[in-house]
């Protein structure tokens, strides 16, 4: 053969198996064409290519195919509820919209405007969700710090205006447990006094009462509006961007419920946080937003991307941390990240960040929920006692992991489950009742933690500060000094809301009301930390002449800080429970300020995941992921059976196999294989004695395509033949065919059945397939769906495969 076929005259004798349909087939291109003529054997044929094809024709055929197939039947490339995407279809589907609109460009200058459009369409979207995550974000936090003070009391003036405002226009240099006298606690409301019995009791009824009011309002706005707007939302976010689809679960209703019901159950005092939830709320943001771009809304791949980007502007509002919000999307929650995706997710989170900034909610100059100032280097001994806050920080974290999924498992499978609203109802009095005696754990849980993280310093009033120093000099040095009572009583309340506050989560997480895991972590952890903080400083307070004090220590300034334990322990206990690392460093740096201590809490952070990895596989979310039985293929972890695709291949050996044909079956045919079985496809094959793959076609597409033929063509009934190739039938009696080749997939991606299962889960993985078919010498044999390489996963792993309950 002297030329190249795709660019000159070229006479081309190929052999092809019987599968490869004769196509008679004019492209016209200038006054060049192309003829494909064909001469049939019974098992071979032989092509024979005459003419002259170029490069261009071709890829107009593929161009106007993807045009027929986006225009003529409504619904194809769309997805049923509970199924997985095939990113695979979606990708190719976008490419060849990319290469129609390249290729209109040049027509005119509307086109070339809408593929401008087309080009700039990403950044716009991320804009716009990061500037509504902003402001969203900035809504709930004001919302939730005023609901929170009205358990305590309410400014009279202005009944708006939470605590912390009330008190800006008040001359008053100090604060009594920050009351000032325009802030009117509930006993000064009925002209009681604010200490005393009496008062004491009227409080601890207004903060029940309360407390029982917005969890019942958040629980049943929950249970009658949005019922997916329960728990963190963290588990089904990771599932979603790996390719499963959950109608209604990134919906406007969700969107609103959310982010009101986050306001209410944090202002009711109950152990979760607003953080977990955010990104959850800023996934909503990005899925509406996705819908007004035609790229992203109609394509469930595409839209995934826009969801990574808006995860981390979550996360980024969440905490005031972009950098880390990036870092969370790209490790925690997306599955698949192009370098694309970095940049606009990095773009996102900067935005939503500096709507924030803008807004100013926690009104002062940081946009980060803990600002903290150490001005101490840490010493390098002290790495033991971080590592082992990392170790204590690892156990607590399994100890809770364990004993929540065991609650939620009882919650799923015993009558407690279908009485949401009474749970979180109780939970929330029994909340409320043991948490108001204790002041630490009576305030809320971001004070808290600030509390726990802060220098003592000669403003601090609080019993945690209540060393025996005297402060003459201002401006002198702290110097470490012994601990006072006050520190003391402050160490034993501080174990009791450890204990309080372990439990509660238990019980908190998971139920039937929005719920974040991240800053009820933190305070465990901070609690912890400044635990072990206090002691390391009393033990180098009393023997400053041990070696590993000296030096530092033995001048009598103050060398440990309590505060960066604190710190630390956040750190450890959240990534024991998350299982995160990397991102969770530059969360907890960016959240404080305190770039100088990133190896404290790298060491931190790497010995809780090692001894949480140690003491339980998963993570909380993968474990709730497993719980809920969503199809979620972990690309983390190793595949280490020898098993082949034959072995897991539906049906077995001796079953038979459900296939269309390419032209021998009547549309009742068609429709009697759809009403007996339940596969989400079906391969096509030339015959059924001979099982050649020719293509795959999706059960949705065969029902959309049946439906809009009966609807648009006369004549389509029963006896109808089902044609999926170019080919027209030899009789011209009968009722007119159905040609369906627009809707078959051409190449589906094939394996034979000794490949082993070790590559099959690779492919599943990293290419993001929903079914692959099992061939034997170009036969076809069944089919492997991710459904059923979980539930092989699970068997191999000792686990019962029935948890698996999704497509």
């Amino acid at each position: 053969m002297e030329k190249d076929p795709l660019r000159g005259n070229a006479t081309i004798s190929m052999s092809y198996p019987a599968s490869y349909q004769a196509v008679d087939d004019q492209v016209a291109n200038g006054e060049q064409f192309r003829t494909v003529s064909v001469s049939s054997d019974d098992d071979m044929i032989d092509i024979t290519t005459t003419g002259t094809v170029t490069e261009r024709s071709i890829h107009q055929d593929e161009v106007s195919a993807w045009h027929c197939e986006s225009d003529e039947i409504p619904g194809i490339g769309q997805y049923d509820d509970f199924h997985t995407i095939d990113w695979q279809r979606d990708i190719a589907r976008d490419r060849m919209r990319h290469r129609y609109i390249i290729k209109k460009k040049q027509d005119s200058i509307w086109d070339l405007i809408k593929g401008a459009h087309d080009a700039w369409s990403g950044w716009v979207c991320v804009l716009l969700v990061g500037v509504s995550t902003g402001v969203v974000a900035g809504v709930i936090d004001i919302g939730a710090s005023w609901m929170s003070d009205l358990k305590y009391g309410i400014c009279p003036q202005a009944f708006w205006l939470n605590r912390e405002q009330c008190c800006w226009s008040s001359n008053e240099t100090t604060f009594d447990n920050g009351n000032c006298s325009q802030w009117w606690t509930w006993p000064e409301v009925f002209n009681q006094s604010r200490e005393g019995v009496g008062p004491y009791i009227i409080s601890y009824l207004f903060y029940i009462v309360w407390a029982l009011i917005f969890a019942a309002l958040a629980a049943s706005l929950v249970r009658m509006f949005a019922p997916y707007a329960c728990g963190s939302g963290i588990p089904e976010i990771k599932t979603i961007l790996s390719g499963f689809i959950i109608r209604g679960y990134l919906g406007k209703w969700t969107l609103i419920i959310k982010s009101v019901g986050i306001m209410l159950a944090v202002s009711a005092g109950l152990s979760l946080g607003k953080e977990g939830p955010m990104v959850h709320i800023a996934c909503c943001i990005g899925n509406i937003f996705s819908y007004l771009f035609p790229k992203y809304g109609r394509n469930e791949a595409k839209k995934r991307e826009i969801l990574s980007a808006a995860a981390a502007a979550g996360v980024s509002v969440a905490f005031g941390a972009p950098i880390g919000g990036v870092l969370f999307s790209l490790e925690e929650v997306s599955y698949y990240f192009p370098l694309k995706t970095l940049w606009r997710s990095f773009f996102c989170a900067l935005v939503a960040a500096f709507i924030l900034r803008s807004i100013n909610p926690f009104g002062n100059e940081h946009s980060v929920l803990f600002y903290v100032e150490y001005n101490k280097p840490w010493i390098f001994f002290e790495l033991v006692p971080f590592i082992g806050l990392g170790i204590i920080g690892g156990i607590i974290a399994t100890l809770f992991i364990k004993a929540n999924l065991y609650w939620c498992r009882y919650r799923k499978t015993s009558k407690l489950g279908q009485y949401p609203v009474t749970e979180v109802l109780v939970v929330a009095v029994v909340t409320a009742v043991i948490a108001y005696p204790n002041p630490y754990t009576r305030m809320n849980t971001s004070q808290l933690i600030y509390l726990l993280f802060n220098q003592c310093g000669i403003s601090n009033s609080d019993n945690l500060c209540d060393y025996n120093r005297n402060f003459t000099n201002v401006n002198s040095a702290i110097e470490i000094a012994a601990a006072g009572p006050g520190v003391i009583k402050a160490v034993w309340l501080l174990v009791l809301a450890l204990i309080f506050k372990l439990v509660a989560t238990i019980f908190t997480f998971g139920f039937k009301a929005p719920c974040g895991l991240f800053i009820p972590s933190l305070c465990l952890g901070a609690i912890m930390g400044r635990i072990v903080g206090i002691g390391v400083e009393q033990l180098a307070y009393h023997y400053p002449h041990i070696w590993v004090f000296s030096g530092e220590c033995s001048t009598g300034d103050d060398c440990i800080t309590p505060g960066l334990y604190a710190m630390v322990g956040a750190a450890a206990v959240l990534g024991g429970v998350t299982r995160m690392t990397v991102s969770l460093v530059v969360i907890m740096f960016e959240l404080t300020g305190g770039v100088r201590y990133i190896v404290p809490l790298m060491a931190a952070a790497m010995a809780s995941k090692w001894v949480g990895d140690a003491l339980g596989r998963q993570g909380v979310y993968d474990a709730h992921i497993e719980l809920n039985g969503y199809p979620f293929l972990d690309s983390k972890e190793e595949f280490a059976h020898t098993s082949l695709a034959a072995d897991v291949m539906q049906p077995k050996r001796n079953e038979t196999l459900s296939v269309l044909t390419q032209d021998s079956m009547t549309v009742e045919d068609v429709e009697n294989i759809l009403k007996e079985t339940e596969h989400n496809g079906f391969p096509v094959v030339v015959s059924r004695e001979s099982q050649y793959l020719v293509g795959f076609v999706l059960r949705r597409d065969l029902n959309l395509a049946i439906a809009n033929a009966r609807r648009t063509m006369d004549g389509i009934c029963g006896q109808s033949l089902v044609l999926f190739t170019n080919t027209s039938p030899l009789q011209t009696s009968g009722p007119p065919p159905l040609k369906l080749k627009k809707i078959l997939d051409m190449a589906p991606i094939t394996i034979t059945d000794q490949t082993p299962m070790e590559t099959v889960v690779d492919m599943f993985r990293k290419l993001g397939l929903r079914q692959t078919l099992v061939t034997h010498n170009g036969r076809l044999l069944g089919v492997i769906t991710k459904k059923d390489v979980l539930r092989h996963v699970k068997q191999m792993d000792n686990e019962d495969p029935n948890s698996i309950q999704f497509n």
